[in-house]
């Protein structure tokens, strides 16, 4: 796998990221107040400046591996370098709400999921950097393109008021109507 074989990925990509960014701009455009206002929650900022991070991404890379000749190994590194700083910058913001018991620690689950995608990222990118033809790293950088997609649509979906449909949620929810005490027949009439 070349980065010319890769080209109709690149083009699919570049034209699915512009999309969808434009879906985020329109949903945060509904009820810019909750997310960028004096009063937005930190979490629902946070959530959609990684949206959006997650997403340029994913636009960068396939933009630049469209040009002809243009090293897409380069891209990923400084792409994901700049994810990275993000990431790093996001938690800083974030520490005071922590302290203050606005977030909860599981909130920075979002942040700890794109800081594994930009990391991996800056090693593919490095290694494609130095084997030009590696297929395993341009195959790397191609499948975190489709990560970063996933992880923007699931901040995007939490942003417009989406339950969280995660399997730790899931299970806890079951534990707790397990235990919870159950009402006698009738009870709930009376």
């Amino acid at each position: 796998m070349t980065t010319a074989s890769a080209h109709e990925f690149f083009s699919t990509s570049a034209e699915v990221a512009g999309a969808l960014i434009g879906l985020l701009f329109v949903a945060i455009s509904v009820s810019p107040e909750r997310i960028l206002g004096p009063d937005a929650s930190e979490i629902h900022s946070m959530r959609a400046a990684s949206t959006l991070t997650a997403f340029t991404n994913a636009l960068a890379v396939g933009l630049f591996g469209l040009v002809p000749g243009f090293d897409i190994g380069a891209t990923a590194t400084v792409v994901a370098i700049l994810g990275i700083l993000f990431v790093v910058g996001a938690t800083t913001r974030l520490l005071p709400a922590l302290r203050a018991k606005r977030v909860r620690p599981i909130d920075f689950g979002f942040l700890l999921g794109l800081l594994v995608v930009f990391v991996v990222q800056l090693l593919a990118g490095l290694g494609l950097d130095r084997r030009e033809n590696d297929a395993g790293d341009l195959q790397t950088i191609c499948v975190l393109v489709i990560v970063c997609f996933l992880i923007g649509i699931a901040r995007a979906w939490e942003l417009v008021g989406g339950q969280r449909a995660d399997l730790s949620r899931l299970l806890i929810e079951r534990l707790q109507a397990r235990r919870a005490p159950h009402e006698p027949d009738g009870a709930e009439g009376e």
